[in-house]
């Protein structure tokens, strides 16, 4: 069975890449993951990628036009076959020409139940409207930031006492189970 190429994006540590790595490795996984791009050139993820062999890419954004930095990365994911696209930590908003040039075949994984809390400070936010569940969810990615089609979804209470670390932590390990099942999800179309 011929495998879907996916290149994840990050610009930080990639513990959800790491997770789509991993799960890339089962027998049963439709997808293999060969290249990681960043804008962050000392990204701690690009380490782990490259401990586990997949080509990995990284370029400062700083000082460029956000349109000419996704044509680069563009063409570093053209040149490596790569069929889907999937962010895990990617800390760009991305150009138009870009997110229609990936339509329908880019994802992310955002830590809220969307459409609630859109950007940043989701697990903050959560706890300050005094929410009883809170989670991640992985949507197709689309010119509006947080907004497009939802992949898949897991929710995790929020526990009397929970600070934005212990709400954060809880949701990772949800993040790490519902990222890969989503991008398999995706690929195989189902």
């Amino acid at each position: 069975m011929s495998k879907a190429k996916v290149g994840i994006l990050i610009s930080g540590r990639g513990s959800n890449m790491a997770s789509l790595i991993e799960a890339s490795k089962k027998p049963d996984s439709p997808y293999e993951v060969v290249i990681v791009a960043s804008n962050v050139t000392d990204a701690p993820g690009l380490e782990f990628a490259r401990a586990e062999g997949i080509a990995t890419w990284a370029q400062s954004h700083v000082g460029m036009k956000r349109a000419d930095f996704d044509e680069l990365v563009d063409a570093e994911l053209r040149a490596a076959g790569v069929e889907y696209v999937a962010l895990a930590g990617y800390m760009r908003l991305l150009s138009p020409g870009f997110v229609q040039k990936w339509a329908g075949r880019m994802i992310n994984i955002h830590p809220s139940l969307l459409p609630l809390y859109k950007g940043l400070d989701t697990h903050q936010r959560a706890l300050d409207a005094g929410d009883t569940r809170h989670g991640c969810s992985v949507h197709i990615v689309t010119e509006a930031l947080d907004d497009g089609e939802i992949v898949a979804q897991a929710e995790v209470p929020v526990l009397p006492g929970d600070d934005v670390h212990t709400l954060a932590a809880r949701v990772l390990v949800e993040e790490h189970k519902l990222y890969p099942a989503a991008l398999a999800k995706l690929v195989r179309g189902k």
